[in-house]
């Protein structure tokens, strides 16, 4: 028989492109030729590529031109090869912290992003020996500036879609544990929320919770945390959270609070609030909420007070909370007045949304968060809509493609309209928009006093029902685009008019309650409304024998 027969074929990559990303000394030019090896396709260099076009080394690079020349070419670079492949690229230790070199990478079709991540005291031991051929440890105390570099750069190395943990292992243990990483795992969906003070990552996908610790700990100033969850939620997930976070060195408390909308309250929130500052925090302590709307709600706002003002980090596990409430920075509690009333804007480090924590939903909780993917296309984008009206059931079913891009366009939807309007300024349009359909919901929230009996994605169902039905009784938008909205949430089993509700409400009572609503100006109720699908506007003109009519249309009681 041929020897040849015997010689073992190479695996197929995963993807056409493996980027590994990481700090100076973490082994990505070893690493990745032992790779491409393992896969028989080429290994780039993005520093000898670099070398090579400016016929100059890397130090010669930085001596003659700076590091922002080298920069700017680098990124040149990297755009060309991410056209070409199969290979396995190798980038510089700087070349992730410019944001389009990481938007191009992300973006890129079938390429996966590695984070090789390395403890300090092995970067230190492997570069100390080879300064020369490293520019920015040229001068000064190389541990120092090694160590400044890790705390700027690893809050967006952690963005990478895989993190691997490399210390003294052998590179062929190394090799094969990144190749089976890469074999067992689907690329995760990145959402950047790009505000002008503050700037974060949505990361949506499956299997985050596990990887929490690696992920979360880039962001956290002085490696503590609290975290903040509730009783149903710890159940299911806290045990996997806290050993991510026991596996990488953070330390943290943990509080758990009862379930439900009843924590949303001072009462809830004082007491969370003593609890931590008897655990001593520190402004440099980070606040981590895990569960649902209301404990994202709850812990943002215990952070945007807590020794006025420390990091919050969102790990939603509802579809409501990772579609819309973990994304924006809105916190707050509720009042006797009202749902929401006391509250902050106060944007966080990171959200992680894992779609695996959707498992343990009943369905009633999905279809109260899908409420607000299908409130996302209703009011500007009637592509969306119209991808609901496909996959609608697959999503609510838990198929895992199909979830994961609902996740993902509802969250690049608002996180546009955040971009743009954060703090819901804008004079018309802008951040108000979201409120499609929530005048009338926390209305009727309100009269059910929040116990459970409607949930806030039935109650917004139901409202983006009566907003649209109020724009087709004012003339504003074709019957055509009621009935289809209509047609599809009832395929879905959702809730949509006055006979879904628990029990029937009074027409006066819901408009004294809209009357109390914290979108009030000047005494008068903004209404987000609709000149079709995809077409929302806001309108302050409405008149309330307009709403009261509708409500008695609708078969609200007098």
């Amino acid at each position: 028989m041929s020897p040849s027969l015997h010689t073992p074929q190479p695996a197929r990559p995963p993807f056409r492109i493996i980027v590994l990303v990481g700090l100076m000394g973490a082994g990505k030019t070893t690493l990745g030729r032992m790779m491409a090896q393992h896969y028989g396709i080429p290994f780039i260099d993005t520093d000898a590529e670099i070398e090579k076009a400016s016929r100059q080394s890397i130090p010669e690079i930085f001596a003659h031109h700076g590091e922002a020349h080298f920069r700017a070419g680098e990124h040149r670079v990297i755009r060309r090869l991410l056209k070409n492949g199969p290979c396995i690229l190798a980038t510089g230790g700087g070349a992730w912290m410019h944001p389009q070199t990481r938007a191009l990478i992300h973006e890129a079709a079938d390429v996966c992003a590695v984070w090789l991540h390395v403890p300090m005291a092995v970067l230190l031991r492997r570069l100390l020996n080879n300064r020369g051929s490293r520019p920015l440890l040229a001068q000064g105390d190389p541990a120092a500036t090694l160590r400044q570099l890790a705390t700027v750069r690893y809050p967006r190395y952690a963005e990478a879609d895989i993190i691997i943990d490399c210390g003294d292992e052998s590179v062929e243990q190394a090799t094969r544990t990144i190749t089976d990483t890469l074999a067992n795992t689907s690329l995760p969906h990145h959402v950047p929320v790009a505000l002008a003070g503050h700037s974060y990552e949505v990361l949506i996908g499956r299997e985050l919770l596990a990887q929490a610790g690696l992920r979360v700990k880039p962001h956290l100033p002085n490696g503590h945390a609290i975290i903040l969850t509730d009783e149903t939620v710890a159940t299911h997930h806290l045990a996997t959270l806290e050993r991510s976070f026991r596996e990488v060195g953070i330390r943290f408390h943990t509080i758990i609070v009862p379930p439900g909308e009843g924590s949303k309250s001072l009462a809830r929130f004082e007491a969370v609030m003593e609890e931590m500052l008897e655990r001593g925090i520190e402004r440099g302590t980070t606040v981590i909420a895990l569960g649902g709307g209301v404990i994202g709600d709850l812990a943002g706002f215990v952070a945007a007070t807590a020794l006025r003002g420390i990091p919050f980090i969102q790990i939603p596990t509802t579809l409501l909370a990772q579609v819309d409430s973990s994304v924006g920075g809105k916190t707050g509690i509720n009042a006797r007045a009202g749902k929401n009333l006391i509250g902050a804007f106060w944007q966080p480090r990171l959200v992680l949304a894992d779609t695996e924590t959707l498992a343990t939903l009943p369905r009633r909780q999905l279809v109260a968060g899908y409420a607000e993917i299908v409130k996302a296309g209703l009011i500007a984008d009637a592509e969306l809509f119209a991808w609901c009206e496909a996959n609608g059931q697959a999503v609510l079913e838990g198929e895992p493609e199909k979830l994961g891009e609902a996740v993902r366009r509802a969250c690049a939807f608002k996180a546009g309209v955040v971009q743009d309007d954060e703090r819901e300024q804008a004079g018309s349009g802008g951040r108000a928009l979201l409120n499609l359909g929530h005048t009338f919901a926390h209305a009727f929230e309100a009269e059910f006093h929040y116990d459970g009996r409607l949930l806030h994605g039935e109650a917004v169902s139901i409202g983006l029902h009566m907003a649209l039905a109020l724009s087709v009784r004012m003339g504003l938008a074709p019957e055509d685009d009621l009935a289809r909205l209509d047609t599809h949430l009832h395929a879905l089993g959702m809730p949509a008019g006055a006979a879904d509700l628990p029990h029937g409400l009074s027409t006066e009572t819901l408009l004294n309650h809209m009357g109390r609503d914290k979108k009030l100006r000047d005494g008068k109720i903004t209404f987000v409304l609709l000149r079709g699908i995809g077409m929302a506007f806001t309108c302050r003109d409405v008149a309330m024998d307009d709403v009261r009519a509708l409500l008695l249309a609708e078969g609200f009681a007098p």
